[in-house]
């Protein structure tokens, strides 16, 4: 059980060969590395599993592998995106190993994956950058001293909102109890990757990136950053996993207003309990949570009510087709910026 989608294990996997499971996409959001959130968003677990399904089917079109095998039909037949007459929120797929790095006191343990083979998780995430919008990380560690303008390719200090002249290709922890920053070569020595096997990666991940973003501009949506995870098949080739090209993974804003959770991310930040929640991950990065003694409030109902039509007009537009009974972006935008 995650935080937003829940699996479940129909087959296991093993060194030698994949297994094969089901992502349930919930309503559950998650906040902060939080957990489960107060409040469900109505329609936004089909929203995740349809769009994921539209970007794989696509991302498979072009010969990049994925773990994808379909999505799940009401009557439990597996099917692809075109077949479908209802929206679904249940995704089919290749399983791979985890193989969970050991916690070592304030550190971690990474030396199973020198000798992994194939068929597992790459410990990765991978984010694209394609603008620095407002609450980016790249302010809080440029300040903080955990990243410099070089890393960047920059020879100014970005402001909020600047558009990058060419991606920028970001990497962090996957496994760990909060995700960490790291540089490249930390990177692809932790996950025992070879120089070329990194490099293929970050070229996948730009291709991921242009075809987000040209699915996501007829709709007047910015592509801004987002996240892509990544596995070695038994034969220890690269493939797409987890779900991508959604609002929860990616960060698209219409007309300066974020379209993702963004939104309840702005509305958390202002409340006493962020506020807790920064001060216990400054003073234990490891066991922060168990610092944190209050618990976030709900979202205001009409908040609510307006990002669940996000998810699903983002649904709607992106598959081109009518999933939900949902009013176009610019209709939503319009009202969320009165609320604003």
């Amino acid at each position: 059980m995650g935080s937003v989608k829940d699996l479940e294990v129909l087959e296991a996997p093993s060194e030698a060969e994949p297994g094969r499971g089901r992502f349930r996409f919930s309503d559950r959001y998650s906040v902060f590395d939080w957990g489960e959130m107060p409040d469900h968003i109505e329609g936004k677990g089909a929203a995740l599993c349809l769009i994921g399904a539209y970007f794989f089917e696509r991302l498979e079109a072009m010969g990049i592998a994925t773990h994808y095998l379909g999505v799940v039909g009401e009557d439990g037949a597996l099917r692809r995106l075109a077949e479908l007459d209802a929206p679904a929120r249940v995704m089919e797929v290749k399983l791979v190993r985890v193989i969970e790095p050991r916690p070592v006191g304030a550190a971690f343990d990474y030396s199973p994956y020198r000798d992994a083979g194939g068929n597992f998780l790459i410990p990765l995430e991978v984010i694209y950058r394609n603008s620095l919008p407002q609450g980016c990380s790249v302010f809080k560690r440029l300040e903080e001293g955990g990243l410099r303008l070089e890393d960047l390719g920059l020879e100014r200090p970005p402001i909020p909102g600047e558009r990058l002249e060419r991606p920028l290709l970001d990497v962090s922890t996957k496994l760990e109890s909060t995700d960490r920053y790291l540089g490249w070569e930390e990177a692809r020595e932790i996950a025992g990757l070879s120089g070329e096997e990194l490099q293929a990666l970050k070229e996948a991940v730009l291709m991921v990136d242009e075809l987000i973003s040209r699915a996501v501009a007829p709709l007047g949506l910015e592509n801004q950053d987002g996240k892509v995870e990544f596995a070695f098949d038994e034969e220890r080739r690269l493939m797409l996993v987890d779900v991508l090209g959604t609002p929860d993974e990616c960060r698209f804003e219409y007309g300066g207003i974020p379209v993702s959770k963004e939104i309840a991310r702005s509305y958390y930040r202002k409340t006493d309990w962020a506020r807790e929640v920064e001060a216990a991950k400054r003073a234990d990065m490891m066991g922060w949570k168990g610092l944190v003694k209050i618990s976030p409030p709900p979202l205001p109902q009409d908040l609510k009510r307006l990002v669940a039509l996000l998810y699903q007009s983002c649904c709607n537009g992106i598959t081109g087709r009518a999933f939900f009974d949902a009013p176009p972006l610019e209709e939503i935008i319009a009202e969320l910026r009165e609320l604003l």
